[in-house]
């Protein structure tokens, strides 16, 4: 693979701004990040012309983008939405389920493997997200009805052995099973996350200390202070503040969560427990109108508008059309962030959440060449995947 030199540019850490630095990268990874030139005279150059220069945005929660679902389980679909996302600055993606059929579930993760083998031009596949169908009716938001049930281990224990690609799966912690289910995951090297939950902080403490360490779309479909029998009980979201060492994923398009809330998330939980998730549908990327969230032969009619999916009656939100540099900006505009720190949230945090911060998520030598230039705006200028240019912003 050629070498790369990105020069005259700021080049942004997790802890500070490099004005004027300068990455060269060869062979997939970082060699060398400086504050000053680097000499490389076999190295192809690129002038960053006082951009930033920032580590590609990694999303642990998305399911589409470019007119395709994942759950279409057509492999054309998942390279598109790879490349789509590649183009918004996200290097590395998880593409995430709904509550399905089960037949459609395992079809889903057959095709990752193809598809997965096939994607050069788009934003890497990092491991399969399963979100549901283990969730409580009363949170379900847009996930399907039809298919919300309690956790059964003959199915889940089927499904995580039909592939070794899972590494992430969503489910309500108060539910009958759930935390063998957590203890299962665990030992299975998969991250348990708790969505679209109705538990209280006495169900979520001993659910996080099986393993349920990370709050997905937070706020979104989770319970808050609520009463029972006349008596205050603090919910998912109380929890999540009162256990620093949970994490939490926010999708922080000032519309599923308004600046606000933003700024709460950041002020009490910080930028090393919270990650930057777009939680995107099919319609990312795509004009306003009709869609459909899920796969399009089994799927939810839902109406784009206002920069958000929301369900045809307007009763709730059906999925976010965000992209990640769209979120990055959003923390820095809406929420007050410094710029390390909204980067940090959309790479090294993620990262660390899903266990792959020791090769991606930063811009340190010997990690993965997963580099991105970008303007103030948080525009995309350049994506450089494992060392290979995936996209360039016309001129």
């Amino acid at each position: 693979m050629e070498k790369i030199k990105i020069y005259n540019g700021k080049v942004v850490t997790p802890h500070r701004v490099i004005n004027g630095g300068c990455i060269l990268i060869g062979g997939g990874k970082i060699l060398e990040v400086s504050a000053s030139d680097i000499v490389a005279e076999d190295a192809t150059e690129i002038n960053a012309m006082g951009n930033y220069i920032s580590p590609g945005f990694i999303d642990l929660h998305v399911h589409g983008g470019a007119g395709h679902d994942f759950m279409d389980n057509e492999v054309e679909g998942y390279l598109a939405i790879a490349e789509l996302h590649a183009k918004h600055g996200t290097t590395a993606l998880m593409p995430t389920t709904l509550s399905s059929e089960h037949q459609d579930l395992l079809d889903t993760l057959s095709v990752y493997e193809a598809a997965d083998a096939r994607n050069t031009m788009g934003a890497k596949f990092i491991g399969i997200h399963i979100e549901g169908p283990y969730f409580s009716m009363e949170q379900r938001g847009a996930q399907d009805p039809r298919y919300i049930r309690e956790p059964v281990r003959a199915e889940y224990e089927e499904i995580i052995d039909s592939s070794r690609h899972i590494k992430r799966w969503s489910a309500a912690p108060e539910l009958k099973g759930a935390l063998e289910f957590a203890e299962y995951m665990v030992e299975r090297d998969i991250l348990p996350s708790i969505a679209h939950t109705n538990a209280i902080y006495e169900e979520v403490l001993p659910a996080f200390e099986k393993g349920f360490s990370h709050a997905t779309h937070f706020y979104s479909c989770m319970s808050g202070v609520s009463r029972r029998n006349a008596f205050r009980y603090a919910g998912v979201i109380e929890s999540a503040y009162l256990l620093d060492a949970m994490t939490v994923e926010i999708i922080a398009d000032g519309i599923h969560l308004p600046p606000p809330l933003l700024k709460l998330v950041l002020k009490i939980k910080g930028a090393d427990r919270t990650a930057l998730v777009t939680d995107a549908m099919r319609a990312a990327g795509m004009p306003p109108g009709p869609s459909i969230l899920g796969s399009r032969s089994d799927g939810l009619e839902v109406i784009v508008e206002d920069n958000v999916a929301k369900l045809k009656d307007r009763s709730a939100f059906a999925g976010s059309v965000a992209t990640m540099d769209r979120l990055v900006n959003n923390m820095v505009v809406m929420a007050g962030a410094t710029l390390e720190d909204a980067v940090k949230m959309a790479s090294l945090t993620p990262a660390n959440i899903i266990g792959i911060g020791n090769r991606k998520g930063s811009l340190v030598a010997g990690k993965d060449a997963d580099v991105i230039i970008f303007d103030d705006g948080v525009n995309i200028m350049e994506t450089i995947v494992s060392g290979k240019r995936i996209y360039t912003k016309p001129i």
